[in-house]
């Protein structure tokens, strides 16, 4: 089944996205070579795709996965969490409908 993770960045984050974002988008070519991503990316924190030091609000990734409590795991072992990056994660269930 698919999940939504969906996470909300600390204040001030982008520094700490910057350390960690190697080991974090390691982890979703692993998902896409697996072929389980359906897609992964930032939320910039002004109405721009490249927000400079603006940095970013948060982040969305929408993947398959066994269950819940494995997008969940998945999720909390996220470098971004490590890094400080984070201050709240949601994972729920997905449905795609479109396209």
């Amino acid at each position: 089944m698919l999940y939504a993770i969906i996470s909300q960045d600390t204040p001030d984050s982008l520094t700490g996205r910057l350390q960690a974002r190697p080991a974090h988008l390691d982890r979703l070519e692993q998902l896409k070579a697996a072929g389980r991503l359906v897609l992964a990316g930032p939320h910039p924190a002004i109405d721009s795709p490249d927000p400079g030091d603006a940095g970013f609000s948060g982040s969305l990734v929408v993947a398959e996965f066994p269950s819940l409590e494995d997008a969940q795991v998945w999720a909390d072992a996220d470098p971004y969490n490590a890094a400080g990056v984070y201050q709240q994660v949601t994972v729920k269930p997905f449905k795609k409908v479109l396209p």
